[in-house]
């Protein structure tokens, strides 16, 4: 496996990226088994493994990293990106699946319950359909962790700024997410930080406030055709 090791200024940095998806989703068809292999080709060293309404993906990811040796390179975060009765919200480290249609402060209640984090994604766009709606954001604000503020697939990138500007009136961590439904868009938002591998809460939200968050931006339309694209061809790499 190609292994890309970065360096700034004499420190090894790495990428984070905490919302993307899996073959576990009903809508990505992202093997599990490939995932390894492009975090090392392109330097993304902790992933959160966030499928709809589902959490196993994240512990069958971490046994595959396991087998093949490379848990003191790649960290893996159990997470799930439920649906709540108001819209979506991440929970990240989690040890079971959280249901779908509880409350949102049913389903801060339920993460909370498991150690884990509660991460705000794409909650500012308003053409995001299943954006948690901005009553239920008010009602919670002050029982979010992180806040995502470079998403790759928001209607606007302007988004990611009311985002940037929500999170920082808070003095709350900042991260990015690919919301990856390709292989390949594994990695397009990021926060760089020194690298280190991440187990628990703490480790996470402190290599969150030492890192800086980027990305790529693509236009939804354009992104749905790629990942037509990017399916059709896999079916001939096989």
């Amino acid at each position: 496996m190609q292994n890309n090791i970065v360096w700034r200024g004499g420190v090894q940095v790495m990428r984070v990226d905490l919302h993307m998806h899996t073959e576990v989703s009903h809508d990505c068809r992202t093997p599990l088994r490939d995932i390894p292999g492009w975090m090392l080709r392109t330097n993304t060293r902790v992933i959160a493994v966030t499928d709809h309404d589902q959490q196993r993906g994240g512990p069958e990811l971490q046994a595959i990293i396991r087998d093949l040796g490379l848990d003191d390179r790649l960290s893996v975060i159990p997470g799930e990106e439920i649906t709540t009765s108001e819209g979506e919200l991440i929970g990240l480290f989690l040890q079971e699946r959280i249901p779908p249609k509880l409350t949102p402060e049913e389903t801060v209640r339920q993460i909370r319950a498991q150690g884990g984090l509660v991460l705000l994604q794409h909650g500012f766009d308003p053409l995001k359909r299943y954006r948690l709606r901005p009553e239920a954001t008010d009602r919670i604000a002050d029982q979010v962790d992180i806040v995502e503020t470079f998403n790759s697939r928001l209607s606007r990138h302007h988004w990611n700024r009311v985002a940037e500007n929500w999170a920082r009136e808070r003095n709350l961590p900042m991260s990015a997410g690919s919301d990856a439904h390709t292989l390949r868009d594994i990695g397009e938002a990021w926060v760089e930080t020194p690298f280190r591998t991440i187990h628990t809460p703490a480790q996470l939200i402190e290599a969150l406030r030492e890192g800086a968050v980027a990305g790529r931006w693509t236009h939804p339309a354009y992104a749905f055709g790629q990942k037509q694209w990017r399916n059709f061809n896999s079916q001939f790499r096989r």
